[in-house]
């Protein structure tokens, strides 16, 4: 038999059989989207009851066109490797090899025993198709298109569905404590702020979208979302120029619709009356369309926290349609997220150590202090197949936002415990839409193969009404001797109000080019430029409104060599800017802040190809040294230039049967160009969680699950930037055990078993966010 060879991009792919007569002859209806020919080649592993072997890094850098309708198993392989040049082969009815051919003259084109594998058994339905267990094997984001994890020349974390449910996890602040050099501070807003390698992060991203333009994003329940990811390093390449992504940006995948039918309930019960309850629906809308949709809501209530603020309750809805044929995948989907937050349970430092603070059962405030969001999402994706190489790649949305704080706020607290008491009342409101298209194309050149990404990006956004009222108290207060304070909003005057008016609409928009390129099967090379244009909303030397637009280069590249397939070294380099809206000594717009990044690393596929461990060595110096037309006054809120540097170790996998691990180790260290001290920058962070399944005997069906999160001494400081406050390193103990059948599955855990008192890496002497308490949870999932 011969083999024919085909390039990258051609519409050719061999097939060599050696054993014609055990081959599957029945005809079979396969439903495969185009997708990675990974996850590709593992649907029809499925759909046709055969094991699919190749080496890993054979499939790697190619797509499949997908197929649907009804073939023989030999025909439906055929149809999925065209294109890709590669062959394929039965060795018997159950198994069959894919590979490339060899160059002329060799003997065999069968893969040497050590290089073939069997393709992890992980879903593959339209958007998904990327984690087993605790381990994840794609991004979608490090690349702007779906790409190995191997593959990609930076450091990427991704927390699995598996992972979030062996926590007990129900936000993503939850899930962010399992990756290195990231971590969540409480707001006093109730939402998370988010801190990637020494740098608060921006809103982040959702479905590779923007999460908010120009206001507080709020992100989805766990219920709703598939996988949260991390991308690390500054990534305005992927079009995120609203928000500060110096250090990396934050990007959760939503659940979409799927043919596979799934009627699962989910809920969780904690103390003090916490209630958790959710219902996930898919399946198909009918046989033969292609039709099938998804349906999550959630709801989520609990009477108070545990210092005793009163009234958090939290909605979400997220009906989706998709629709699937051999060469389009589209979805279009709503989402709307309710949430009110209760102010986090918090200290007022009375003094110049932690030791100060105020105790945890006195409530500063008022009980009912608290922040409302409400987000609606409308939105699309859309993956078109276009030919043989091409793919046309569509995001869209249009979101509005509405927020609304009431809180009270301490200020100038003093030993004795008298404090001057600030009311706020914040109501802010926005509305933005943003379109993300990329052309992708894979061809050769010689023995290179290139995935060629072309992408515009456009969104336009604008603030609507904002209401700022702030009233002081308007005789001494002394906290522990004081009345209870008043609900904020009976102590508010009309003169207290500091109205500011909304802004017009403004664009912004991107030109993004992307070239991947793979030497064989060792090397791999990215390279991509961004051209973004941007809108900065100032006013000038004589007070007058001005919108000046500028435009901005911004380059990375990367490079990757796999020592073996489960092997690689890789070194990178990435930029990223912020606009800045203050003048400069000259009268005209500050230039961007700049940050440049330069990582190297090694990833490893480890146990047989069951788990994954990433170490990364990183360097980002940021440029913050600005001559000022006259003294900003809140210049300090951007701080001095940085330079940081550290060290990240990331593990995720299963080690033995029944056994998955998930750890990191970060040692960062971060250098003020101003002499500072960093402050909400602890120098070392480890985390380690483990799980056992028993595998048999009496046992079987139960597990149990433990994992510490620990940090080294960190400094908060003060609001007006003169005092520094020592925290103390701390660890916290978490431990549960659980029971799964087919269909239901319970758990019920504890979370700072050992009832530690545990404080914010970052606060100031207002607002030091803490825990004291053990709290308990019954928590699990129920199929129908």
């Amino acid at each position: 038999m011969s083999a024919c060879l085909a390039v990258p991009g051609s519409a050719v792919a061999g097939a060599r059989v050696t054993q014609e007569s055990s081959l599957p002859a029945a005809r079979l209806d396969f439903a495969i989207p185009a997708q990675p020919l990974a996850t590709a080649l593992i649907a029809f592993g499925k759909q046709a009851n055969v094991q699919v072997l190749t080496a890993g890094s054979t499939v790697a850098r190619f797509r499949s066109l997908g197929i649907t309708g009804s073939y023989t198993a030999q025909a439906a392989l055929e149809k999925l490797l065209e294109g890709t040049g590669l062959i394929h082969e039965f060795t018997d009815q159950g198994t069959v090899v894919v590979t490339l051919p060899e160059a002329p003259g060799k003997k065999s084109s069968t893969p040497r025993r050590e290089e073939v594998r069997e393709l992890t058994a992980v879903e593959a339905n339209a958007l998904i198709g990327r984690d087993v267990g605790f381990k994840a094997t794609l991004t979608s984001l490090g690349s702007r298109n779906d790409a190995g994890l191997i593959d990609v020349p930076q450091s990427v974390s991704v927390v699995t569905r598996d992972v979030m449910a062996s926590q007990q996890a129900l936000s993503v602040e939850d899930v962010v404590r399992n990756m290195a050099g990231v971590s969540y501070v409480e707001g006093s807003d109730g939402l998370p702020l988010f801190q990637i390698r020494g740098f608060y992060s921006g809103n982040g991203l959702i479905d590779g979208m923007p999460n908010s333009n120009v206001g507080s994003g709020d992100f989805p329940p766990l219920i709703g979302l598939d996988r949260v990811e991390v991308i690390k390093g500054p990534q305005t390449i992927l079009g995120d120029t609203n928000g500060n992504s110096f250090g990396g940006l934050v990007n959760v995948t939503t659940k979409q619709p799927q043919s596979q039918p799934l009627r699962q309930i989910s809920y969780a019960l904690g103390e003090r009356g916490q209630v958790q309850a959710g219902v996930d629906l898919a399946g198909p809308l009918s046989h033969a369309s292609g039709l099938s949709y998804r349906l999550v809501v959630s709801g989520e209530y609990a009477n108070s926290s545990p210092q005793g603020r009163r009234d958090r309750r939290s909605g979400y809805l997220a009906p989706s349609i998709g629709w699937t044929t051999s060469s389009t995948q589209l979805v279009v989907g709503a989402q709307r997220i309710l949430n009110r937050l209760p102010v986090p349970d918090h200290a007022v430092l009375l003094g110049d150590t932690v030791g100060s603070a105020t105790p945890f059962g006195l409530l500063t405030g008022n009980e009912y202090d608290h922040a409302s969001y409400q987000t609606d999402r409308l939105y699309y994706l859309l993956d078109q197949q276009l030919g043989h190489a091409w793919t046309w790649r569509s995001r869209g949305q249009y979101v509005q936002q509405h927020n609304d704080l009431q809180s009270w706020t301490m200020v100038n607290p003093m030993s004795s415990g008298d404090v001057t008491p600030y009311a706020q009342v914040y109501r802010y409101s926005d509305a933005y839409y943003s379109l993300q298209n990329d052309l992708i194309r894979v061809f050769g050149t010689g023995p290179v193969t290139h995935t060629v990404t072309l992408g515009l990006d456009y969104s336009r956004s604008r603030v609507g009404h904002t209401d700022d009222l702030v009233h002081e108290y308007g005789s001494a207060y002394n906290v522990f001797t004081g009345p209870a304070l008043p609900r904020v909003s009976a102590v508010m005057q009309p003169e207290d109000n500091v109205p500011l008016s909304g802004t017009p609409w403004s664009i912004d928009n991107g030109l993004f080019l992307q070239d991947q390129l793979a030497w064989g099967e060792r090397w791999t090379m990215l390279l991509a430029l961004r051209r973004s244009a941007y809108e900065v909303s100032t006013t000038d030397a004589q007070g007058n409104p001005w919108t000046p637009r500028r435009t901005k280069w911004v380059p990375n590249a990367g490079l990757v060599y796999k020592l073996t397939p489960d092997v690689a070294f890789y070194a990178g380099t990435s930029n990223g800017f912020e606009p800045l809206s203050y003048l400069g000594e000259n009268g005209r717009p500050l230039v961007p802040a700049l940050s440049r990044q330069v990582e190297t690393g090694a990833k490893l596929n480890l146990f047989h190809d069951q788990a994954w461990l990433t170490v990364s060595l990183y360097r980002i110096e940021l440029d913050h040294s600005y001559l000022f037309l006259e003294q900003a006054p809140n210049f300090a809120s951007f701080g001095p230039g940085q330079t940081n540097r550290g060290l990240e170790v990331e593990f995720a996998g299963r080690v033995t049967p029944g056994l998955d691990i998930t750890g990191s180790y970060t040692n960062a260290l971060i250098s003020n160009h101003d002499g500072t001290a960093p402050v909400g920058a602890p120098r070392q962070r480890f985390n380690l969680w483990a799980s056992y399944w028993f595998q048999g005997g009496a046992l079987h069906g139960w597990g149990v699950a433990a994992g510490v999160q620990a940090r080294g001494r960190s400094l908060g400081q003060s609001s007006d930037y003169t005092v520094y406050y020592p925290s103390p390193g701390q660890a916290e103990i978490d431990a549960n055990v659980s029971y799964r059948t087919d269909h239901w599955r319970m758990t019920l855990g504890a979370k700072n078993l050992f009832a530690r008192t545990l404080y914010s890496a970052d606060f100031n002497e207002t607002y030091l966010p803490l825990r004291t308490h053990r709290s308990v949870m019954l928590s699990g999932t129920f199929d129908f």
